[in-house]
């Protein structure tokens, strides 16, 4: 069994962090290349949560894909929610989304990201697999899960969770024992073994290493990438900001050289690879959420992390709160009860300038197969989706906890289309504005990613939305 290290122990080991303005680099290489597009495949909307304005797309025909490689910008994302999808269906979609791509595209460069959990839970390789064979050959596939508002770092080409000064091999977390995407192996070269089921085996995983960035710096990235067989595996370690700006430099220097490159990536690189500043994060005032009329949070994620902080929320404010019984909703008889009942409850909050919190019973209900999994999320979702379609009341703004939430949310009940990153309300909590297409056109929409945030987040989050 792996153990948890100290991360200022570890940290104090690696090699010093380069100095320098790659930002300024990455930006001017890109002005350079004004009509290649960054597009990101993002299977929940918590990818988004190290940009800013920067549009987010829910349909993916190839004229609203075209429309936006005619609009100027250097990144674009598609909420594909396909984490919340069987294999097949997943493969399906990736096959149709790639095929509208080519087409929109009509022969202008464009990158792809396959966006997926930070704590390498999705459809992997199934996605990656699809894209390369839509979409490629590629050179390589990279590896990229460092997160830094997660705690999420690689080193020695483990994938670390950080909890409370130590970092824990990712393998050893609750969230590898997920009940879909699972896995055993921290090391990332042994997961690609692991999740490829040997088709590629650990030894022939490719890696970038700390010593690479931190003292090669983007010359050495970007000669290891060059040097790359076709079709390899790659892996790229991170353990601080710095480290992916610099890899992004070296990632784009390669690619001027005509190299093309697939990401398997956390929501990290997007930032580093457009060259974004940090910008201060949001509050009430800047998303003008208004001081009259309550807001309101839908929480759906059952990882350990929501469940602490909806505990916080619940013990340290006076929110009013509506709780939906999982079980009553899995009966065909309770259901219509159940969801009528909580949506009157919302209403009667909203109504009376409450804040209001409707969450789902905490008892994790699970089948037999990954299958009865999906379908039991799925059934959940669809009454939390069923309660914000009809609702008669705006909220003052709505926090959805939880990537399938949050996806289902803004398509299935808001009816989104076309959104705009506004920024981060908290680190790793991005904040969205809807568009006119929404039933609430802009109403601050706040993508609150179930594993991300301290114990006091969800209450932090509802106090930065407070503007009296």
């Amino acid at each position: 069994m792996e153990s948890p290290l100290e991360k200022s122990a570890v940290f104090a080991a690696l090699p010093p962090i380069p100095a320098g303005d790659f930002k300024a680099r990455i930006r001017d290489l890109l002005a350079a290349r004004p009509g290649h597009k960054l597009v990101v495949l993002d299977d929940d909307p918590t990818g988004t949560q190290t940009v800013h304005e920067v549009p987010v797309l829910t349909t993916w025909d190839a004229a609203a894909l075209g429309a936006e490689f005619d609009l100027p910008g250097h990144c674009f994302y598609i909420l594909t929610n396909s984490r919340s999808l069987l294999p097949a269906d997943a493969k399906a979609l990736n096959l149709e989304i790639a095929t509208n791509l080519r087409a929109a595209a009509k022969g202008r460069p464009f990158t792809v990201v396959s966006r997926s959990d930070s704590t390498l839970r999705g459809h992997y390789p199934l996605e990656t697999d699809v894209l390369d064979e839509a979409l490629g050959p590629f050179d390589a596939t990279l590896i990229i899960p460092y997160f830094e508002a997660g705690g999420r770092y690689t080193i020695d080409d483990v994938h670390y969770v950080a909890e409370g000064g130590m970092l824990t091999p990712a393998a050893t977390t609750p969230f590898a024992r997920d009940a879909v995407f699972g896995y055993t192996r921290s090391n990332l070269r042994e997961w690609v073994e692991e999740k490829t089921r040997g088709r590629v085996p650990a030894d022939q995983v490719a890696s970038v290493s700390l010593d690479r960035i931190r003292v090669g710096g983007a010359e050495s990235v970007c000669d290891l990438l060059m040097k790359l067989e076709k079709g390899r595996v790659c892996v790229v370690n991170a353990a601080d900001l710095t480290d992916m700006d610099v890899f992004a430099l070296g990632l784009l220097m390669a690619e001027q050289n005509d190299r093309r490159f697939l990401l398997r990536s956390a929501a990290q690189i997007v930032s580093a690879r457009l060259g974004l500043d940090e910008k201060p994060l949001l509050d009430g005032r800047d998303l003008n959420a208004g001081v009259a009329g309550g807001g309101l949070l839908v929480v759906g994620s059952y990882v350990p992390k929501t469940t602490g902080q909806l505990v916080h929320l619940l013990e340290h404010t006076s929110i009013d709160r509506v709780e939906l019984s999982v079980p009553a909703l899995l009966e065909e008889s309770g259901r219509p009860a159940c969801v009528a009942d909580a949506l009157s409850r919302v209403h009667a909050a909203l109504r009376a300038n409450h804040d209001v919190v409707l969450y789902t019973s905490r008892d994790l209900v699970t089948g037999d197969d990954d299958a009865r999994n999906l379908q039991i999320g799925g059934r959940v979702s669809d009454a939390l989706v069923e309660i914000v379609r009809r609702l008669a009341v705006r909220p003052r703004y709505l926090v959805a906890k939880g990537g399938i939430t949050s996806s289902d949310v803004a398509t299935k009940g808001l009816g989104l289309k076309r959104g705009i990153v506004a920024g981060q309300i908290l680190p790793g909590v991005p904040t969205w504005r809807l568009g006119e297409e929404t039933r609430f056109p802009g109403m601050p929409y706040i993508v609150f990613p179930g594993n991300v945030g301290g114990l006091s987040a969800l209450t932090d989050t509802v106090s930065r939305l407070s503007v009296s």
